[in-house]
């Protein structure tokens, strides 16, 4: 796993880099060995000029052998920032890899029947 995290409009402490790397580790127990993953982080805030406070953006963009994930949130606090950012991109990929196994388990169990003789389906073409 190549980790690349950048701060933006503040200062890159050594507490915020070990926060995120904190939170990758969630991501690392996802992902399979042996796949390539890229992660890129950028922290900071979004602008200098808020009459509220400063607002903080995290963003994650990772690859997982070829397939993309962003994610982007923008919060009051950094580390809630990090976090709900952290919590989409772990839905993102979970949901990508549910729909992998099902896809494989519906053509899986389409290419039994037509085996069988129960159904004459070609699953390559999806036609009768």
């Amino acid at each position: 796993m190549t980790t690349n995290i950048k701060a933006t409009n503040m200062e890159l402490t050594l507490a915020i880099s070990n926060y995120v790397n904190k939170k990758l580790k969630a991501i690392e127990k996802i992902v399979t060995k042996g796949e390539d993953v890229n992660v890129y982080v950028e922290v900071g805030k979004t602008t200098n000029h808020h009459k509220q406070g400063d607002y903080f953006k995290a963003e994650f963009d990772i690859e997982i052998d070829g397939e993309k994930f962003f994610t982007t949130s923008e919060k009051s606090d950094l580390y809630k920032a990090i976090d709900e950012a952290k919590d989409q991109l772990v839905d993102k990929i979970v949901n990508n890899k549910k729909r992998k196994i099902t896809l494989f388990k519906r053509g899986a169990i389409s290419v039994k029947k037509m085996i069988k003789g129960v159904s004459r389906r070609n699953p390559f073409t999806s036609k009768y």
